[in-house]
């Protein structure tokens, strides 16, 4: 069950990020992650890891979050790279 609202929650994500004007496939997390990297933000990340880390114990998240989305993670098995 704990892997269900865990898949909603990530979909959420996207569609929050997709009418902000991000990619539709990409969460709130990995987007401020690209940002910060690329120079034209940094707060975002920076937010979303102090809240991650102090809520969720879940230190870098918008990395791993990034990393997650390069790798295809959240995608079925037989779709991954």
């Amino acid at each position: 069950m704990r892997t269900y609202f865990k898949h909603v929650f990530i979909a959420l994500d996207q569609l929050v990020n997709a009418l902000a004007g991000g990619w539709p496939d990409e969460t709130i997390s990995a987007r401020s992650y690209r940002w910060d990297v690329s120079g034209l933000r940094h707060w975002p990340r920076y937010l979303i890891d102090w809240v991650a880390l102090h809520v969720f114990h879940d230190p870098d998240h918008c990395r791993e979050s990034f990393l997650s989305e390069r790798l295809g993670r959240q995608l079925p098995p037989e779709c991954r790279p």
